[in-house]
């Protein structure tokens, strides 16, 4: 079946508590639908008021909304979207409601394992990783994304200017922090950033560096320091951010091992994808299963101090989720 252009776009929520890690999964996946299907996506970002933020999924009332939250009910005389993508825990009360509320109008989809009342939703998305299963649910390795090569691109035209003449090969150096999983600490990331100072002079390389909000302030600087004498650009986290732009241009890219996230987006770029080890806090776990499925699509190594190439088929795993969306909306997606 052809998509006709008179046929009404689908309407798309996309809703978050806002947080940009949160938000952009499930703006992925409605963008990866958009592209497929005429839509349009209206972005809504809840907040709970502080004494209620905390309270169980089960407990909440919408009432506990803060005032200033976008609405989670359309207006008086306005339907509910056809499709509802949500990511994070803080929509869980409301996707679970959406559905009955809209009367099956709704069809609800939830990002990552809501680990309460999975039944509800129309379809669950969840990474491979987290090993859940059930007729709603698809597995995805990672999670959805928005990195495309368009937007790569798109993000790129600014920074071309000062990247693309950087020596080649270009190494993206992705670096997380501390989390439940892992630690970076001082001694540590002075260890691997001498590992990637040697690999990326050995090569005759560059180098485009970016850390997260999660990196410790004592391995920025350490890194910084170790790392500030090769060609290219450490990110200070000051002006526009240059994510895209750094995987735009990259002819490697370095991820640290803690960031799921970050190692499916640099997967989606079909550029080797070489994984930092951090210090474990605990059992590795899905992040193991993550990276072993990876590796078995030849996307991503272990970093083993040299910038060996490698070829593979980028992955598109937010297209995939996007086409079982409107095939289980009865929807036609573009070929």
């Amino acid at each position: 079946m052809e998509i006709g252009t008179d046929r009404p776009p689908l309407t798309v929520w996309v809703v978050s508590d806002g947080r940009a890690g949160i938000e952009n999964q499930a703006l992925g996946l409605a963008e990866a639908v958009q592209r497929l299907f005429p839509s349009v996506i209206t972005v809504k970002r809840i907040r709970w008021r502080k004494a209620f933020d905390r309270l169980p999924s089960a407990l909440k009332a919408t009432w506990m909304l803060d005032p200033s939250s976008d609405p989670a009910t359309p207006g008086p005389g306005e339907p509910w979207p056809d499709l509802w993508i949500a990511a994070g825990r803080a929509t869980l009360p409301l996707s679970a409601a959406a559905r009955r509320r809209s009367g099956d109008r709704a069809f609800v989809v939830q990002t990552q394992d809501p680990r309460w009342k999975r039944d509800v939703y129309n379809l669950v998305v969840v990474p491979a990783h987290d090993a859940l299963s059930g007729p709603n649910v698809l597995s995805i390795t990672g999670s959805p994304h928005r990195v495309t090569a368009a937007r790569l691109a798109e993000g790129a035209a600014a920074f071309e200017g000062v990247l693309k003449p950087l020596p080649r090969p270009r190494v993206t150096v992705l670096v997380g922090g501390r989390s439940a999983s892992f630690d970076l600490p001082e001694g540590h990331a002075a260890e691997l950033a001498d590992r990637i100072a040697d690999a990326v002079a050995a090569a005759g390389g560059s180098l485009m560096l970016t850390f997260s909000r999660r990196t410790p302030d004592a391995a920025k600087q350490v890194m910084t320091a170790r790392l500030s004498g090769l060609p290219g650009t450490i990110w200070d986290g000051t002006g526009p951010n240059p994510y895209f732009a750094f995987l735009h241009f990259a002819d490697h890219v370095l991820v640290t091992e803690d960031s799921a996230n970050m190692a499916a987006e640099a997967a989606s770029t079909g550029k080797p994808v070489h994984i930092l080890p951090m210090v474990p806090l605990k059992s590795g776990g899905k992040f193991a299963r993550l990276h072993a499925d990876l590796r078995e699509r030849g996307a991503a190594r272990p970093f083993d101090g040299t910038l060996a190439g490698w070829t593979y088929a980028p992955l598109t795993e937010t297209e995939r989720a996007a086409r079982v969306v409107l095939e289980r909306m009865g929807r036609p997606a573009a070929p």
